[in-house]
This record gives structure tokens, sequence and C-alpha cells, in this order.
């Protein structure tokens, strides 16, 4: 059961989140350093199985049972035109995801991993946040409290994914909020728009800002006036991950502009997150860099539902197994 009832109080609760364990991280790292291979040869697998190990808190981690949480959400700038598809497909993706047949279900089989999908009152878009806030209070806090509920006892990777058309716009929203700019640095085409459309979704962007001029001053304003109930249940995601001492991988730009808002609210709040990719989003790429988060893979992913992050869950995992499994060299009697 989430521990906030209010905004403020999950500020307070994030502030105090644990942090990295330093003992594991030096045991991981004095194993490290006697493991059968020259050092640094393994590069960035070593920085994942370090950071694996100070956040699951033991010299040899592991990922035996990743999660993977996608939440659906509907929004009310749809009505501005600013996406390619209609609100409906939100929900015919859901029962996609529920019968198996997304690419997000394949990658989860791949990967390994469990996935769980959050529907959050479909029947019920925000409202269209150029007319005032998306959210109420108590609507966000709802949404957080679904997504820190969602992440599950006994998993020890998370990846938070997304369903909700008309999303990337309420990203770009939430982006230009947190770190300035124009709407144009910060939207793109998403599901396919064309340049009509982009034109609409920057309209829609800087609509948003003049109706809402408090999300420009505060993160956790931002995401209840800008953003969707699927974003704000990824950040209750990403923060009752930390809370429960889970590593995390996130996907792409929605994702990414969701984590952003802990961030921005708490600096260090996503010191147990990596990212998963870059995505073929632009906005991605300066949002990765606003945060200082260096993408594990690149390969032009643009679909969300996690499925970027999830082909990264094989990284993390092999980084794992060489840090766990490989012998030493007085153990293997190898010559150091």
């Amino acid at each position: 059961m989430a521990p906030f009832s209010t905004l403020a109080r999950f500020r307070e609760v994030l502030a105090a989140a644990p942090g990295p364990d330093a003992a594991a991280r030096a045991q991981a790292e004095a194993r490290n350093d006697r493991l059968t291979k020259p050092p640094r040869s393994l590069g960035r697998l070593e920085d994942l199985a370090l950071w694996l190990a100070e956040w699951q808190g033991t010299a040899r981690p592991h990922v035996d049972h990743p999660q993977i949480a996608v939440f659906a959400g509907n929004h009310g700038v749809t009505a501005r035109g600013v996406s390619a598809f209609p609100a409906e497909v939100t929900v015919q993706m859901v029962a996609n995801f529920e019968a198996g047949g997304a690419a997000i279900n394949q990658l989860a089989r791949a990967a390994g991993a469990r996935l769980t999908v959050h529907s959050l009152d479909l029947d019920r878009p925000t409202a269209d946040f150029t007319q005032g806030p998306a959210m109420t209070e108590a609507e966000c806090v709802a949404a957080l409290a679904a997504g820190w509920d969602a992440v599950e006892a006994g998993s020890d990777l998370l990846v938070p994914g997304e369903m909700g058309i008309g999303n990337t716009t309420s990203a770009a929203a939430l982006a230009c909020a947190l770190f300035g700019g124009d709407a144009r640095d910060w939207v793109g085409r998403g599901t396919g728009v064309d340049e009509a459309g982009l034109a609409r979704k920057a309209e829609a962007v800087e609509a948003g800002l003049r109706a809402n001029p408090g999300a420009r001053g505060d993160a956790l304003e931002a995401l209840r006036c800008l953003g969707g109930r699927e974003i704000a249940a990824m950040a209750g995601a990403v923060a009752g991950a930390r809370a429960r001492r889970v590593p995390v991988i996130l996907d792409g730009f929605i994702c990414t502009a969701a984590a952003a808002v802990l961030e921005r609210a708490v600096p260090g709040a996503l010191d147990h997150a990596q990212a998963g990719h870059q995505s073929a989003e632009a906005a991605h790429r300066a949002l990765l860099q606003r945060l200082e988060l260096d993408p594990i893979l690149t390969l032009g992913m643009r679909l969300g539902e996690g499925s970027g992050a999830a082909v990264a869950i094989a990284v993390a995992r092999a980084a794992a197994a060489c840090q766990s499994g490989m012998a030493s060299f007085d153990e293997a009697g190898v010559t150091g």
C-alpha cells in the first residue's frame, strides 16, 4: 500500500528513500578486480554489474525475476488532433497485451520477464491540459499509488512501460515545463503524425504551459497539470522500486519524462535507474542528456510499451552473470 495520500507527502517519501549499499559495492568491486579477465575488459558490463550490486545489496547480483509493468491511460488532449490514432486504440492495445499479441509480450518472453498490465480509468481520460490541469491532486496521487503498488515482491529488476494515445504530447509538455526551451524542441512525430499534426502538438504544448503556469516551477505540479495517469503511474513505479531498492531500466521518451519528474522533484531520485535505450524520438536524446543518463542500447526504436528497455534486460542479465558466475584468479588457479 502506497505510504502517501498527497503530493507533498509523496515528495517526502521520495526524499527519504534509501540510497545504494556502499559496502556491497565495495565487495563487488573487490570481487570484480579478482575475476579471470584483464581489468575493464568487459567495459560497460562491469559498470552495470556494480550498479546492480549496490542496489541489490550483494557482491553477486542477479537478474532472475525481472518485471515489466505496462501502464495504460487516456488523454483529453487527443481532442486537439495530436495523434495519428484515435483514443480507443488504447483500450484495443491493452486487450492485445492481455492476449499476448503485442511486441512487448514477445520481448518479455525473450527476456524471461514477468509482464504485468495495469489499466488506469481508460473510460475516463484526463482533462484537456490546454484548458487547465489534466488531473486533480487526488487523481494524480491515485495514479502514483497505482504505480507504487504495481512493483511486485520478489522482482529484482523493474522496467516501466506505457500505452496511451496522445502521451507523447503530454511527455513533451512535461519536458518543456521541467527543462525549458521551445515546444518545438520537445515534440516529435510519435505514432506518425504529419506536419500539420506536428504543428498541432507544438500548439497544444504551448497552450498547456500557458493554461498551467505553476507547472514550470514545481515538478509534481507539472505532472499533475500536464501528465497522464499512465505517466504518473510510471513515476510511482520508479519511486516504489527505489523504496524497495529494486534497480530500474527506463524505456523511451515517455518513460524518461515520467522519471524526470522524480529527479527534478528530489535530485538523486534516479540513482537506481539506467537508460535502457535511446529511442528514435529526437527529444529523448535531449532528455537523456539533461538527466546525464547514458543509454545501454541505441536501436532506432520508438514503440514504447517498455520495449527498448525490455531488450536491455538481457544486457543487465549478462552483466550480473559475469560478476556472479565467473571464477576469481584464486578459484581458477590462474596467476593474476
